[in-house]
């Protein structure tokens, strides 16, 4: 193949495994981060620092086919910026859209933009899930950010030859993923009841391997130039079914009993945690129809193995 492609935000938890799953493909990478990284031999490490508007990406984009951009200031816990959305928007955004005019103007061909289903809303009914016709109605100043982005990406490709691939996943599990889905996973170990029995939600995962390998396609594939993607494993699980499977992966009881979810709801504001309780209760489906018929692709993995792959990470960790 001999393509080069620049994976941005290479060190995190999906550019780990998509610089290995490239590597195995052929592709000559650079992996972009902010300060010095270690990796496999044939991947060579570029340091860019934060990336903002003032960026130099000139010698990461040296002879570069595609861009990956995965880098992102993503959800911060206790924020305590008193203007999110600018520091959201210096990253997000005008990063981004420095990153994208210095790659145009480079030669590369085509950028994938790794954006979040934040940018459809924060969740779904029981009539239907988001798809890339719902008009955007994001929700947080990481999903505006994320909007913003996406719209200056199109701007850019829409007044030249630039191609633009944008991807919005659902929450991406695997070995070593943070955040919520680490938060479950510690949750379990420690064998701590639950009161989420009686929540009766769906919503849509993604796998990192699955991701990986759609963001891959992406890259390549003719047909996914200007197009917005949304991606999934395409096997919606319940918060309580997906902790039964987890669990059952990682070969413990899930000590799950009954709560109304109106009490857990109230608990959650009490608390001042009414985000992650919505996580935990709501419902949140993307159909990946269109990435399937458009780019015939499938998932390489099921729900179950993802869960049993991520599970047989954890159990390593900890023996």
């Amino acid at each position: 193949m001999n393509k080069t492609v620049l994976i941005t935000g290479a060190s995190g938890f999906i550019g780990q495994v998509l610089c290995a799953a490239m590597l195995r493909q052929g592709w000559h990478i650079k992996a972009a981060s902010r300060t010095p990284g270690k990796y496999p031999a044939g991947i060579d490490s570029v340091t860019t620092g934060e990336i903002t508007a003032l960026t130099d990406w000139s010698d990461a984009l040296r002879d570069v086919d595609v861009v990956i951009h995965l880098a992102a200031r993503v959800h911060v816990l206790r924020e305590t910026s008193v203007d999110p959305l600018g520091e959201f928007k210096k990253v997000n955004l005008h990063g981004t859209s420095n990153l994208a005019r210095q790659a145009f103007q480079a030669g590369v061909k085509r950028l994938v933009y790794v954006s979040s289903v934040g940018v459809n809303g924060p969740s779904t009914t029981a009539v239907r899930p988001y798809t890339e016709l719902d008009e955007p109605k994001p929700h947080n100043p990481y999903a505006i950010s994320k909007w913003l982005a996406e719209q200056e990406l199109q701007g850019i490709a829409n007044k030249s030859s630039f191609e633009v691939v944008i991807v919005r996943p659902p929450l991406v599990y695997g070995e070593h993923a943070p955040g919520n889905f680490a938060r479950l996973v510690k949750l379990l170990e420690r064998g701590i009841p639950l009161p989420l029995a009686s929540v009766k939600n769906l919503r849509s995962l993604i796998y990192v391997g699955n991701l990986v390998d759609a963001l891959m396609v992406c890259a390549t594939h003719p047909a996914a130039a200007g197009q917005t993607y949304l991606v999934s494993d395409g096997e919606d699980v319940s918060t309580p079914g997906l902790l039964r499977q987890l669990a059952d992966a990682m070969g413990l009881p899930a000590r799950l009993f009954p709560c109304p979810p109106s009490l857990l709801h109230l608990v959650g504001k009490l608390t001042g945690s009414s985000r992650q309780m919505d996580r935990l209760l709501g419902s949140l489906q993307v159909d990946s129809a269109k990435i399937r018929r458009d780019l015939n692709w499938v998932p390489p993995y099921s729900l179950q193995q993802g869960l049993q792959a991520t599970a047989e990470w954890y159990r390593n960790q900890h023996t």
